[in-house]
């Protein structure tokens, strides 16, 4: 892979004239690049299947050339050079920040969400989510009809206590000491999740529609730290014999958190059976969604399969013998159950493990891989499709609809789908 050019030093860039001569040299950098036109290769053996895009170790990405003959750049560069030349405010023309925007543009050309260049900054604050620190309001995005939506606000976070909810739509952005003040229209993920995030303390103006009403609603979210633990277990009914297990993501800790908590759940004399809480999970590592399906089914069972962009079809199976085949199982999923929520609690279904108790979940049935690229940038594509077991494609049918519909009602004290849950174990 050839080098990208080197970051402009911008310690004097704003009292600088960006000369023609600056821009040619910009452009003989890029021309460089642009000699060995480039695809990804597919390098991941997992993929991701959730909003938390990424793969574990970031791989940086490989390339192998393909016939670029067909490609005619003479119009970037002839507007590169009529920016150089031409244009009002010198300050502004910032060569490396003029090529991360060409990128954006490349990938949001593909009118999917999903597929999206992250310069360093929003780069890094991807991987710090998948890490559980940050410094934000607390929810998850993504798209429902190409609209920014929330997938989920986490619990106990700011988002949640300022009334945002699972499915609203955010149709605006006001930040005052940012100077941010934008419809969410045609925006993508990064570009929001940067307009939302802050320091702690700060403020943040957001308009949302919830689902199903037709007003919109104006929220302030006071940011603070979010540290999110992703296994939480507590215990339920009358002798606390039931084992609630909350799972709100699959992120870098959850294995080490899940271990420790299945030890826990061993421990217990008497259990009676095991309520998993995938509602307001928004998805993270498919590995991670095959490696918990895993502790409930036995070996040889398909979790998911996987069809590339390449034609492969791949399917993940359990390989090693689960820690909790004959506990009773039941599943519960939300409008907030995303991706590799979506898979594993599918896999439990189709299987006849559990029953799905709660709402229709999100359905978000594409993998992308993350990659670091360039320096320090990042790359998420759109590189797969997932299916269930029963070869069920989420996005065709807009989620999974479970075997017992209930919703939570937020004006009772009582979850009413926990209480659900423990009438069906």
């Amino acid at each position: 892979m050839r080098q990208a050019p080197a970051p402009v030093d911008k310690s004097n860039q704003a009292s600088q004239a960006f000369s023609f001569s600056a821009v040619c040299l910009m452009k003989i950098s890029l021309r460089q690049i642009r000699v060995g036109m480039t695809v990804l290769s597919l390098m991941l053996v997992s993929g991701l299947a959730g909003f938390k895009l990424g793969s574990k170790n970031f791989q940086p990405v490989s390339f192998e050339k393909i016939d670029n003959s067909q490609v005619n750049l003479s119009l970037f560069w002839q507007v590169w050079d009529k920016l150089g030349e031409s244009y009002l405010i010198k300050e502004n023309l910032k060569p490396q920040e003029m090529v991360w925007g060409a990128i954006k543009g490349m990938t949001a050309s593909l009118g999917d969400p999903y597929t999206v260049f992250l310069p360093p900054e929003d780069n890094q604050s991807t991987k710090e989510e998948l890490n559980g620190a940050f410094e934000g309001v607390g929810i998850e995005l993504g798209f429902k009809d190409k609209t920014l939506a929330v997938v989920a606000p986490l619990a106990g976070m700011p988002a949640e206590a300022a009334g945002i909810k699972a499915a609203d739509y955010i149709l605006h952005i006001k930040d005052e000491l940012k100077g941010v003040d934008v419809e969410t229209t045609d925006m993508s993920l990064p570009e929001a999740v940067k307009l939302i995030r802050g320091k702690k303390g700060t403020e943040v103006e957001l308009t949302v529609l919830h689902d199903g009403e037709t007003e919109t609603k104006v929220i302030k979210v006071r940011r603070d730290t979010i540290v999110i633990k992703s296994v939480v277990l507590e215990w339920q009914g009358e002798n606390k014999d039931v084992a609630w297990l909350k799972l709100s993501r699959f992120g870098d800790r959850t294995q080490a958190e899940w271990d420790e908590t299945v030890g826990e759940i061993l421990k217990h004399q008497q259990l009676k059976g095991i309520i998993l809480d995938l509602r307001n999970n928004p998805g993270g590592y498919l590995n991670g969604a095959v490696a918990l399906a895993s502790e409930f089914l036995r070996t040889g069972q398909i979790v998911v399969r996987q069809e590339s962009a390449k034609g492969k079809t791949e399917t993940f199976s359990v390989s090693k013998a689960g820690r909790l085949l004959t506990q009773p199982l039941v599943v519960l999923v939300n409008k907030g159950s995303a991706s590799s929520s979506e898979i594993l609690s599918g896999a439990l279904r189709d299987s006849g493990r559990a029953k799905l108790i709660g709402e229709k979940t999100f359905g978000k049935g594409t993998i992308q891989e993350a990659l670091d690229v360039g320096e320090s940038a990042g790359l998420h594509v759109t590189t797969a499709k997932w299916l269930l077991p029963s070869g069920q494609w989420v996005n065709e049918t807009k989620g999974i609809t479970p075997d017992i519909s209930i919703q939570d009602n937020k004006e009772t004290a009582k979850d009413e789908v926990i209480e659900k849950a423990l009438e069906n174990l």
